[in-house]
C-alpha cells in the first residue's frame, strides 16, 4: 500500500476512534444527567402487564423498586419503556405473594437485570413459575428480607415504604390473605399497595393503624392501588373511607375472564367520587411529585 494511502487510512481511523469516544462520552454524561435531573420528583408506575400486577417506583436520587411482575414478559417490555434504556439494574424487588399474575414476570426480571434485594413473606406456592422465581432468586445472590408490619425502607431523604402488612409468619396461608399491603409517602403525598389484600386484611390493617391522637387511620393515602384488581372480595367501604384516596388505580387486564373490575367497587368509587384509572383502558400510568404536587399520565 502507498505511504500516502496509508497515512489517509490511519487518519481516518484515528476520527472515527475520536468520533466514537465523544459519542461515548455524551452518552455517559447524558446518563449521569437523566440520574441527577429529577427536580426532587418521585415517579410511581404502574405497568401494562394485563391481567396482574407490577409497579415501578423511582426515588428522586435514582433508587428504584419494582413491586411484583406480572405474568410473564410483558412486565420486562413495560419496564424498558419508563426506565433509562442503559439502566439494567434495580434496588429491590417486592414480591407481594406468590400467586403468578404477581409473580409470573419476576424470573425473567431476575435473570435479565442486577438486583440489590428481594421482599417476600413466608408464604411460597407449589408452581413452576414460584419455583423458578426461588431459583433466580439464589442465582442471583440478592440479599432477601421477610416482610413485617412496622419495616420501614429508605429510598431517599423523605422517601418511605412503610410495610403495614403482614405483622407475623404467613406460612401456609391463602396467599392473597398472605399478601404484603405497603405504604409509599413522600412530603403530603403518599401510595397504597395492597397486592390482593381481601376485606378481612383490610379491616385488621386499620384496626392495627389508628392514630391514636387523631382517631384518624394511618394509611390514609393520596393514590389507592386496587385490592385483587378490582374484584369484590377486597376494597370495602369501611376500607375506601379509611384510606380516603383521591385517585384509585385498577390494574387488570382487557376484556379479562374475572370480569374485573367488578361492578360493586366500581360503584363504590362513584359514591365516594374517587376518579380511577384502568391500566386496561389507558395502559401504563405514572405519577409523578415532588411531595406537594402531583401529575398523572398514561400512555393511551
Amino acid at each position: 500500500m502507498p505511504a500516502s494511502l496509508l497515512l489517509q487510512v490511519q487518519k481516518k481511523y484515528i476520527q472515527w476512534l475520536v468520533l466514537g469516544a465523544l459519542l461515548l462520552a455524551n452518552l455517559f454524561i447524558w446518563g449521569i444527567e437523566i440520574r441527577s435531573d429529577r427536580r426532587g420528583e418521585l415517579t410511581v408506575s404502574f405497568l401494562d402487564v394485563g391481567q396482574g400486577d407490577a409497579i415501578y417506583i423511582e426515588a428522586p436520587n435514582g433508587n428504584q423498586v419494582l413491586i411484583d411482575g406480572g405474568r410473564g414478559r410483558q412486565t420486562l417490555r413495560a419496564l424498558g419503556r419508563v426506565m433509562p434504556f442503559w439502566d439494567r439494574s434495580l434496588d429491590l424487588v417486592i414480591a407481594t405473594h406468590p400467586d403468578q399474575d404477581h409473580t409470573g414476570g419476576l424470573p425473567d426480571v431476575l435473570s435479565r437485570m442486577q438486583i440489590d434485594g428481594v421482599v417476600t413473606t413466608e408464604n411460597t406456592s407449589a408452581t413452576g413459575v414460584y419455583e423458578a422465581f426461588e431459583n433466580e432468586i439464589q442465582k442471583e445472590g440478592a440479599t432477601r428480607v421477610l416482610a413485617r408490619s412496622g419495616e420501614r425502607i429508605i429510598l431517599d431523604t423523605g422517601v418511605v415504604l412503610e410495610i403495614l402488612s403482614p405483622d407475623r409468619n404467613v406460612v401456609g396461608w391463602e396467599t392473597n390473605t398472605a399478601s404484603i399491603v405497603a405504604k409509599l409517602s413522600y412530603g403530603t403525598k403518599s401510595f397504597l399497595f395492597t397486592g390482593d389484600a381481601p376485606q378481612e386484611i383490610e379491616k385488621y390493617i386499620i384496626s392495627k393503624h389508628i392514630n391514636i391522637e387523631s382517631g384518624s387511620p394511618m394509611m390514609a393515602s393520596t393514590v389507592l392501588k386496587l385490592g385483587h384488581h378490582g374484584s369484590r372480595t377486597s376494597t370495602s367501604r369501611m376500607f375506601l373511607s379509611a384510606v380516603n384516596p383521591s385517585y384509585a388505580i385498577i390494574s387488570a387486564g382487557k376484556e379479562n375472564p374475572y370480569g374485573h373490575p367488578h361492578k360493586e367497587v366500581v360503584n363504590l368509587l362513584d359514591e365516594f367520587n374517587i376518579p380511577s384509572f384502568s391500566t386496561a383502558e389507558r395502559g401504563t400510568i405514572t405519577f409523578v411529585t415532588d411531595g406537594e404536587d402531583i401529575s398523572v399520565k398514561n400512555e393511551r
